[in-house]
């Protein structure tokens, strides 16, 4: 069909539009990227904008010797991975039952209530922390999977999805044979893959970018996740911390409130992300569209 003035006017239009507010949302993240690589002078007489003044690695090279920084990174890793295959688990299991008909299971409704009842109210932070403490998962890589083991909303769009495989497939594998466990695993997960994929990329990032829990269920700072590690020791760093010799070998250290050090550990802390999220992008709006169109 083709377009008419206006409408190619109006498209021109939204893509500038678009173009412009993208480029507005990189823009902190270009500067962060910028001051991390840039030397104390400029940062302190604030010329460091979209690109590096007086390029150097020196901030990369004082996060990365800091010591903390590799421990935290390992929870995080522990805690993506032991989460992801936790997270998936439940919610396959959960959404697979709820999504069958009333006549198939009796208590469908029941269940879609309760999980909706939890996903609107909670116990909140003092309860949640009381059942934490008596269960003796404190400093443990379980007090920050366990409690959200099982996200009301990842159900829904995992019920949705399994809702749209035509029954006829399901029926065909119950007259040759199969079970329950087996249409399950052997037909809805290989046919659901652009959900699971949409589910893992919430999981991962939700996991990874957490710093709350890993600050209230931990004692010590050696148990700290890598974010929280970022908010407890980059974001309240100051130049102060550091000690003479480590001003004197390596003065592009001192700028006046460690914005060039800050800078580096989110970059660095955002960096993994960055890399996942390309060969995910694909399969996320299908995984949204698809796990929202049915009730």
């Amino acid at each position: 069909m083709k377009q008419t003035q206006g409408q190619k006017i109006f498209g021109v239009f939204n893509y500038i539009f678009l173009t412009a507010l993208a480029l507005l949302c990189l823009m902190p993240m270009i500067n962060i990227v910028a001051l991390s690589f840039s030397s104390r002078n400029m940062v302190n007489a604030g010329f460091v904008t979209f690109w590096p003044r007086e390029f150097t690695l020196s901030s990369y090279e004082y996060m990365l010797e800091k010591s903390g920084l590799f421990p935290a990174g390992i929870v995080t890793i522990k805690r993506v991975i032991f989460g992801l295959l936790i997270n998936l688990a439940m919610t396959v299991l959960v959404a697979y039952p709820l999504s069958k008909d009333d006549l198939q299971f009796k208590s469908r409704k029941f269940y879609v209530g309760f999980f909706l009842f939890s996903m609107i109210f909670n116990g909140g932070l003092i309860p949640t922390y009381t059942v934490i403490k008596e269960m003796k998962m404190l400093d443990t890589i379980w007090a920050l999977i366990l409690p959200n083991a099982v996200t009301m909303y990842y159900v829904l769009l995992m019920l949705n999805f399994f809702r749209g495989i035509p029954k006829s497939i399901e029926e065909a594998a119950v007259v040759d044979g199969a079970n329950w466990m087996q249409i399950l695993v052997k037909i809805y997960m290989p046919l659901s893959l652009p959900s699971l994929a949409t589910i893992t990329l919430f999981i991962i990032v939700g996991h990874w970018n957490e710093w709350f829990d890993g600050m209230i269920y931990n004692n010590r700072a050696q148990n700290y996740p890598l974010m929280t590690f970022l908010q407890y020791h980059v974001i309240n760093f100051k130049t102060s911390d550091l000690r003479p010799e480590q001003i004197a070998a390596n003065p592009a250290l001192a700028d006046l409130d460690g914005r060039a050090i800050k800078s580096a550990g989110i970059v660095l802390c955002t960096l993994p992300i960055l890399c996942l999220y390309p060969f995910l992008q694909r399969y996320f709006v299908t995984g949204i569209v698809m796990g929202s169109v049915k009730g």
